[in-house]
């Protein structure tokens, strides 16, 4: 006897914003996003724009990124290896969602601590 499989089905959302905080929500893929707005940047790069994540984690984060297509990974055959990450054109229609975000936390922190820049710090 053949047992036939129902098909997977998708999963169901309340609200777009659940699905778009699947992909792109935690504390690491949207920095990992907007450090890669302004173009392709290697590993070591990102981590000494993010010195807090570890090696583990940002792997973790770069691979779900790319498997969701936002970022593509692009491999070079050279010697040493050499391998980058940078948005796709889809991971660039984030650009606009990511600019009000920062645009919110800077006020934010006007808010909470009178100046942000007490708190905020340039890189």
């Amino acid at each position: 006897m053949n047992e036939q499989t129902e098909p997977h089905s998708p999963k169901k959302y309340r609200v777009g914003v659940e699905a778009a905080l699947e992909v792109m929500g935690g504390k690491w893929k949207p920095l990992i996003i907007y450090h890669l707005i302004d173009g392709a940047k290697r590993t070591s790069e990102l981590r000494r724009l993010m010195p807090d994540i570890t090696q583990k984690m940002l792997t973790a984060q770069l691979r779900a990124l790319e498997k969701d297509d936002i970022i593509i990974r692009n491999a070079y055959n050279e010697i040493p290896p050499r391998v980058d990450y940078e948005l796709t054109p889809y991971g660039k229609s984030l650009k606009p969602a990511l600019d009000l975000l920062c645009y919110w936390g800077e006020e934010h922190l006007d808010k909470v601590h009178g100046d942000k820049s007490k708190v905020l710090e340039d890189f």
